[in-house]
């Protein structure tokens, strides 16, 4: 059974994707995610035979265990344009494909979705791009993922939608399938009235969003942030971080939609049982090795991304160097930068400005036998990133906003032994509960150094105090708890009659 599209018959309000409406059957999955992507990588063999295996994400890897019990669905891109594939069984779920042609991939998801969203709710750390035609195909693709949502949910299903790619969904579900219960996450910031309010469509996001009967934020300041627009640029009443969104023309009941904080963390079982392999503190002691055996090791591990504040950690670095508080015989630094959209300009010149200043460093001052900075444009296996955790003395965050950074939570399983000292950005999310970090304002360089200095001359005992409480918050909130916590509010509590 496939959604009926009628684009003929638009919402009520100017410029969202038209509703679609159903034939009246239902699918037959109880509980359904909708993301961007699917919870599957295609792989292909030396024999070219290609195959599917789950991704390794936090988000897969914390929703696994609900898909297995409570019979469920994904929805998202498989991952390759202009192809289009059935519905397939893996990993103990059902997949939905939902295709893109490569048009869509340029306007929807590098244009509107990572030029217009991206730096809007970063706070403009680059500047966003706004164009009608990304606009359009973002709500294109919208409803498309919405209508394939509709067409496989049970009913009554319940169905979480993730992240800032797909806001207008919650509201086409609602008008398609009143029956669903429906969850909206946002794993990245939400900005604050003043810069959200440059965006062109900017109601038409809060009322796609508002079709969630439960909307997720990384942090309170998001769920506020995301409450004071919704008071500016709709008038809803909201009382206790609830939304009161009145009844539609077409006859559609009122109801009231909640904007809470729900801290995303990771799977702090599985990062500890790898930092106790034999093999994974084995190949940390042969890192440092590699690296000339320093006293100190710090690290940096980033996705290539202007928000995540690398230059500014190489400025500082590069000034301790300078200045002598740091040697290359004492200290090296480790910058691992995955790729990241490299198909987008203004990423391509982040590399560049990036890989100069590494050059620049380490031409004055390397020796024979030293380096400064061991830069790494690559990604690298679990294994190997749990490996330089434990090689790292160090962990440096230094994001000029984050949602949450997973990066840093996960520094702190690893450190089994409760050894290690974090640098920690105040703008990234896990500042709120990392409090035991070294809170830093990265665009404060001289403090940036401080921070940097501090942490490198910490004594054990006020290292071992400090990564011990960290440790206990996140062994105790990971990301299972984040996901049954959701769950849990989204069933008890998310739907309110207004």
């Amino acid at each position: 059974m496939e959604p009926v599209l009628s684009a003929a018959q638009p919402s009520t309000t100017p410029g969202v994707a038209p509703s679609f409406s159903m034939d009246g059957e239902f699918g037959e999955f109880d509980f359904i995610v909708v993301s961007n992507r699917l919870a599957v990588d295609r792989v292909v063999d030396e024999h070219g035979e290609s195959s599917w295996r789950r991704s390794p994400g936090g988000l897969v890897t914390a929703l696994a265990p609900v898909m297995a019990k409570a019979d469920g669905a994904w929805v998202g891109w498989h991952g390759a344009p202009d192809e289009t594939l059935e519905p397939f069984d893996e990993a103990n779920m059902r997949l939905v494909p939902v295709p893109l042609s490569d048009e869509e991939v340029e306007l929807y998801y590098e244009g509107f979705s990572n030029a217009t969203l991206w730096p809007l709710y970063h706070d403009v750390i680059a500047s966003p791009e706004f164009h009608r035609t990304w606009w359009d195909s973002y709500q294109r693709v919208n409803e498309r993922f919405a209508a394939a949502a509709a067409s496989v949910a049970a009913e009554g299903a319940t169905v979480w939608v993730q992240d800032y790619q797909l806001q207008l969904v919650p509201r086409l579900l609602r008008q398609a399938r009143p029956d669903l219960r429906i969850g909206f996450f946002n794993h990245i910031p939400f900005p604050p009235l003043e810069i959200y309010a440059q965006l062109p469509w900017r109601r038409q996001v809060i009322e796609g969003l508002l079709g969630a009967d439960l909307i997720g934020f990384q942090r309170p300041s998001d769920a506020s942030n995301f409450l004071r627009c919704v008071r500016r640029f709709t008038g809803y009443a909201i009382k206790s971080q609830q939304v009161q969104v009145p009844a539609g023309e077409n006859g559609a009941p009122a109801y009231a939609s909640r904007a809470e904080a729900f801290p995303i963390s990771i799977d702090t079982a599985s990062i500890a049982e790898l930092a106790q392999r034999p093999d994974v503190i084995e190949r940390s002691k042969e890192i440092r090795r590699e690296l000339g055996d320093p006293r100190h090791v710090l690290l940096g591990v980033d996705r290539l991304d202007y928000t995540k504040g690398i230059g500014h950690r190489l400025k500082a670095y590069g000034e301790l160097l300078e200045d002598g508080s740091i040697t290359v015989e004492d200290a090296a630094l480790i910058q691992v930068a995955s790729p990241s959209r490299e198909r987008v300009e203004q990423y391509r010149l982040l590399r560049e400005d990036i890989e100069g200043a590494v050059g620049r460093i380490n031409g004055t001052h390397d020796t024979m036998k030293n380096t400064a900075i061991r830069y790494l444009h690559h990604s690298y296996p679990v294994e190997e990133m749990v490996a330089l955790y434990l090689a790292a003395d160090v962990m440096l965050v230094t994001a000029l906003r984050d949602g949450m950074n997973l990066v840093a939570k996960e520094y702190v399983a690893a450190r089994t032994g409760n050894t290690g000292t974090l640098v920690l950005s105040e703008f990234a999310g896990a500042a709120d509960t990392l409090r035991q970090a070294i809170l830093v304002n990265p665009h404060d360089i001289d403090g940036l150094k401080s921070a940097i200095v501090q942490a490198v001359e910490m004594p054990r005992t006020e290292a071992t105090r400090r990564m011990r409480l960290m440790r206990r918050q996140v062994v105790q909130n990971d990301v299972e708890q984040w996901s049954r916590s959701f769950l849990d509010a989204l069933q008890g509590g998310g739907r309110h009659d207004a």
